[in-house]
């Protein structure tokens, strides 16, 4: 296989170095940079990338201008490089709804105590991005088949085959009273097409595991609020979850489940600190596998790794129902797949068909 080819722009010239020394490996080549917007319009039709790494704020054009024009004129994946501040964070997310796929943080690609770490992640990014689906074929708006298989039947107690679904759909008995969502890379845009289309006179709350740092989450939940019909809302700690509400984990903070009773309570938690992900989708669903007595709804959407598919899995040992994205949709089929190959997903299906399911799921 050829190796991906990416293009970085930056208007320093140390990031660009160092963005191209981490980059370099046997698969992976950095065909040139450009250090503005208007420079590298200038050298995408030139050097064909099959990836940019754009940083957002620039002279003469900025990120934010120069990807709307990529977008437009030379659509292709790109991967943001953001500072970790306000600005910075509000650009970004108006970045992934204009198409950017991800993300990385700035300030940390100079910390040593931690370089290999972010070397390591910025390569897989590129790797997984310059590969998305999003880039490779057309997202399917329109149902052409049944969203989800049948399993083939099975004797009561059989372990059920990894890779398979569990059943027709997501049953319509008994109804969900809790929504459960986790999603990583591509989430924000995903979440940003799907949640408005949620009534405003939705019947159950709803928890959402997002994988961002801890600036964004606040200004991505405020985001989503002027958007959606629903209330969203950054979670706090012991706050109830109430009905047409959306509460997204705080950066750097787990979000737990707590049942006190009738009442459902939300716990924030940095423990455990060893996990690869701070919020993370397991930590959430787990709690809820343990905590929560209720008929629950879990989905899956597009994200890389495997975050979230340990956790569904318990959920459906107690009876939960699961909905995982299908790949044609996703930015990155990591986290849905990982999910599907465990057995544990009822129904498959493409982001632009989700709402649907959840709006018949809960009879509005």
């Amino acid at each position: 296989m050829d190796p991906i080819r990416v293009l970085i722009v930056d208007d320093s010239p140390f990031m660009r170095k160092a963005l191209e020394r981490m980059l370099t490996t046997e698969d992976i080549q950095v065909v040139g940079s450009a250090r503005d917007g208007e420079d590298a319009l200038e050298k995408i039709p030139q050097l064909k990338p099959d990836i940019v790494t754009l940083d957002v704020e620039m002279p003469r054009m900025d990120g934010l201008a120069c990807l709307k024009r990529i977008m437009t004129d030379f659509p292709r994946p790109v991967l943001m490089v953001s500072s970790l501040t306000q600005e910075g964070a509000t650009a970004t997310l108006e970045a992934l709804a204009a198409g950017a796929l991800d993300f990385i943080p700035k300030e940390t690609s100079l910390a040593s105590n931690s370089i290999l770490q972010i070397q390591q992640d910025l390569q897989e990014k590129v790797r997984k991005l310059a590969r998305s689906p999003r880039f490779q074929k057309p997202v399917r708006t329109a149902p052409s088949a049944p969203a989800a298989v049948p399993a083939t039947p099975r004797p009561v107690g059989a372990p059920r085959p990894a890779g398979s679904v569990t059943g027709a759909g997501i049953a319509s008995n008994p109804v969900a009273e809790l929504l459960a969502i986790g999603c990583s890379t591509g989430g924000p845009k995903a979440l940003q097409d799907l949640l408005p289309a949620l009534p405003k006179n939705l019947p159950v709350p709803v928890l959402i595991v997002q994988h961002m740092p801890a600036s964004f989450t606040k200004p991505f939940a405020e985001r989503l609020n002027g958007l959606c019909q629903v209330s969203v809302k950054e979670a706090e700690q012991g706050e109830p979850a109430r009905p047409g509400t959306v509460y997204i984990a705080p950066g750097g903070l787990h979000l737990n489940y707590r049942q006190r009773g009738a009442q459902a309570l939300i716990e924030l938690n940095p423990e455990p600190a060893g996990s690869l992900h701070r919020p993370s989708v397991d930590v959430m669903f787990l709690s809820l596998a343990q905590e929560c007595t209720k008929q629950l709804l879990a989905v899956i959407l597009t994200g890389m790794g495997n975050d979230g598919a340990k956790g569904m899995e318990a959920l459906k040992a107690k009876g939960a129902h699961t909905l995982a994205e299908a790949e044609e949709s996703c930015v990155v089929y990591g986290m849905p797949r990982a999910a599907f190959e465990r057995g544990c997903v009822d129904q498959v299906a493409p982001l632009p068909e989700m709402a649907g399911i959840l709006r018949r799921h809960f009879g509005v």
